[in-house]
């Protein structure tokens, strides 16, 4: 789906309204991602007790982790496409009613193998990242749309730190109600399935796919082209042959995979590593996680300046400076040997991991426009079989320290492939000059 550039797309972003198309699509993008980053990661932060419950080996834990994140890998990959088909509205309303069934499943578990198969599904709702993208690239101009991007999703991925810091919480006042741990877990886990049924409703009443209104009445009024399911499979073939999308997937897979796979064993980590109680262990990890509050929403809007000076190839430098950063951190923090120290390096290689994500997609609008769709679900894939490589990495280490070792070096070399990302000179042009009518127009809004 080619979505031209026009000036309905917004060319600054006004926090505090609810007013615009554009700005309910950013906000309530962002709030989905939230509710859908702390349902995939609400059973994390309580893993020490289902693993007491259903006995769990370190084997079968690794396996928990990399099935919570290996089905996002096919979700993502089709739903890019489908945005471009069906509009990111509709997309995101099916992922959000289709995607509370296995929350609840999880909740309702009563063996390992009951609880894997819910968290191999559960796992589609990581796909959410990729429509948040899509929404708010379609919604915003060149000058901002790095920055919106960035912003929606770092807001949005904090709901993994939330999740890491309230699930504990929310357990503890369900106990404190008079009800036994072991199905006090299980209703905590009822918890984030009902806020994405609302959510669904919420979405649907409020949004709209694009500046102009929903691609389907726009196909109805013959304002852009009724291809059928065309359309979604030429903007993904299209995609797959840009070279520059697979760098992009790998940078991707060095940050959001990192985060993602952190997000899964960390409070464990603290636990069995330190002896920090669960409450205790959930707060360090949580701190982690909400880091993208503002770290994701940083690297975007570093990346739109350096964009007015060094143009795209700025854009890559900054994410290659980050994804360095975010390497030599993971090799401290696989070092620390005291909980102070270990809490510093993982909020160091953190801030750098989320400040990457956040560059990585204020870097993607700019791959293809006319295969929009296509670029985001493979880059965002990316993410995911970067967690499940490093979930396996996981099994095959000795311990937690060898594994996050390896992937600090291994991220660190990943670095390269963000200077690999260039563009021609009839590319630059090209976006340059969409970029001053933006710029224009925002002049023109403001005079």
């Amino acid at each position: 789906m080619t979505i031209p550039n026009s000036p309905s797309k917004a060319t600054s972003i006004k926090l505090f309204s609810f007013s615009t198309p554009q700005m309910r699509a950013f906000h309530m993008s962002w709030v989905a991602f939230f509710v859908c980053f702390f349902a995939w990661f609400a059973a994390a932060p309580l893993m020490p007790l289902i693993k007491n419950e259903f006995g769990l080996s370190k084997d079968q834990i690794a396996n928990i982790n990399i099935a919570a994140v290996a089905v996002t890998i096919l979700i993502r990959l089709i739903v890019g496409p489908l945005c471009d088909r069906y509009g990111p509205r509709r997309t995101y309303v099916g992922l959000l009613i289709l995607g509370a069934i296995p929350v609840f499943g999880v909740a309702a578990s009563q063996s390992y193998g009951s609880f894997l198969f819910f968290r191999l599904l559960i796992g589609a709702i990581g796909a959410s990242f990729v429509i948040t993208q899509y929404h708010t690239s379609v919604m915003f101009a060149p000058n901002v749309v790095g920055t919106a991007n960035a912003a929606s999703a770092g807001w949005g991925n904090s709901g993994g730190g939330a999740t890491q810091a309230l699930m504990p919480l929310i357990l503890t006042a369900i106990v404190l109600l008079g009800v036994e741990q072991a199905l006090g877990w299980r209703l905590a886990l009822l918890v984030p399935g009902v806020l994405m049924l609302i959510t669904a409703w919420a979405y649907w009443k409020f949004t709209q796919d694009s500046p102009a209104g929903d691609f389907s009445t726009l196909r109805a009024s013959g304002l852009i082209p009724d291809t059928g399911k065309k359309v979604a499979r030429e903007s993904f073939v299209r995609a797959c042959k840009n070279y520059r999308v697979w760098m992009l997937f790998l940078t991707y897979g060095a940050c959001f995979g990192v985060e993602i796979f952190i997000h899964n064993i960390v409070a464990s980590y603290y636990v069995d590593s330190f002896g920090l109680s669960l409450k205790t262990a959930g707060l360090a990890a949580g701190s982690f996680g909400l880091l993208a509050l503002f770290a994701r929403a940083l690297g975007g809007i570093v990346s739109d300046r350096i964009a007015r000076a060094k143009g795209l190839d700025g854009r890559s430098v900054w994410l290659f400076v980050l994804i360095v950063g975010e390497g030599l951190g993971l090799l401290w923090f696989s070092h620390a040997q005291s909980v102070a120290l270990a809490v510093i390096a993982m909020l160091s290689f953190g801030l750098c991991t989320h400040m990457a994500c956040g560059a990585t997609y204020a870097l993607t609008p700019f791959i293809d426009r006319k295969a929009l769709g296509g670029v985001a679900g493979i880059i965002g894939a990316g993410g995911n079989v970067g967690a499940v490589a490093a979930g396996f990495l996981m099994k095959a280490s000795a311990n937690t320290q060898d594994c996050l070792f390896i992937l600090g070096i291994v991220v660190t070399l990943t670095s390269l492939c963000a200077i690999a990302v260039r563009f021609s000179q009839e590319h630059k042009t090209q976006e340059e000059e969409l970029y001053q009518q933006a710029v224009r127009e925002r002049s023109l809004a403001v005079g």
